[in-house]
């Protein structure tokens, strides 16, 4: 000791290198209390897939663009179904020009019985004068029996027409009820045709951001197949991992100060709130740092981000309770 004394030289060094060790180990303690957790940011990420069978007739999204939910992205070759549409159309029309004319096919019988009622009126109004003349003495019970059997003639020819009316418009009645119950199974293949028709538009489900793009214009499409693949950025989850004794300290809803390197040993910080806990431990994952590195099973928590656009899918972040 009193040769380094007489050393000041080397007695200033072991200073400083003893006083770097101290702050290195400081620094150390301070980086580990940083943060409580770490993990890396997620989405909910979709596949939007082909509900159509065709050729990709026009697919107009790059990767990175921004979608609007419902907004029309492309549309696949329907003319075959269009076609198919157009026959049934056609035989739908054919139907139509098959069902009776029910009024003009039972006009013979509506002439008939005018001209029939026509007759017994005057038959009637015959009777009642022979009537009076043989009250009266001045016609014989001959002239009143022949307009008797003239009347119940003309009732009983005015019956028949009748009912061979009646049963003439319930024939055709049968028939058209017939025609039209054929054309019900046209109607529900059009109504399907025309729900394929509409899957024939590649429309987008949720708004967001096109990650990958799986087909290109003039491709073959097939019913299931992806087209592409979308996720909502503006908000992210930050999905890390506490070991069981800070398990007790995080809510639902609470509030947390999320945390990734922007370089240059700097700090960006972000409002995070806990929206999911997991109730079931598991192994931590290797690519997962816990304050606590000797924790073999730790909790998964969700963690949502509001996104600037500085977080990136799949990026790391640590997390402060």
């Amino acid at each position: 000791m009193k040769h380094l004394y007489n050393n000041p030289s080397k007695l200033f060094w072991i200073i400083m290198i003893f006083g770097l060790f101290q702050a290195l180990i400081i620094s150390c303690t301070d980086k580990d209390n940083a943060y409580d957790a770490s993990g890396s940011f997620e989405a909910v990420e979709t596949i939007i897939s082909a509900e159509a069978t065709g050729t990709i007739e026009a697919f107009n999204i790059e990767e990175g663009q921004i979608l609007k939910a419902g907004e029309i992205v492309g549309f696949i070759d329907s003319t075959q179904l269009t076609l198919k549409k157009k026959q049934l159309e056609a035989q739908i029309k054919a139907m139509g020009s098959r069902l009776p004319d029910i009024i003009i096919q039972t006009g013979y019988y509506k002439q008939q019985l005018a001209a029939l009622q026509v007759r017994f009126d005057n038959l009637k109004r015959e009777q009642i004068r022979i009537q009076n003349l043989v009250k009266a003495e001045a016609a014989t019970l001959k002239q009143l029996d022949d307009i008797n059997a003239q009347v119940d003639e003309s009732e009983k020819q005015l019956m028949v027409i009748k009912k061979q009316d009646a049963a003439q418009v319930s024939a055709l009645n049968t028939q058209s009820s017939g025609l039209r119950s054929d054309v019900l199974p046209l109607l529900a293949q059009i109504e399907q045709l025309n729900d394929q028709i509409s899957k024939c538009r590649i429309i987008n489900g949720p708004a967001g951001t096109v990650l990958t793009k799986y087909a290109e214009a003039n491709e073959m499409a097939a019913t299931g197949k992806p087209l592409y693949k979308v996720a909502d950025l503006s908000t992210l989850i930050l999905r890390a991992y506490i070991t069981g004794d800070q398990l007790a300290k995080v809510k639902i809803n609470q509030k947390a100060d999320v945390m990734i390197d922007t370089g240059n040993d700097s700090v960006k910080h972000f409002n995070g709130t806990v929206e999911w806990i997991s109730d079931k431990a598991e192994f931590t994952p290797k690519t997962i740092q816990t304050r606590d590195e000797r924790a073999n099973l730790v909790y998964a928590v969700k963690i949502r981000v509001l996104n600037d656009g500085a977080l990136k899918l799949g990026m790391y972040a640590d997390v402060k309770f």
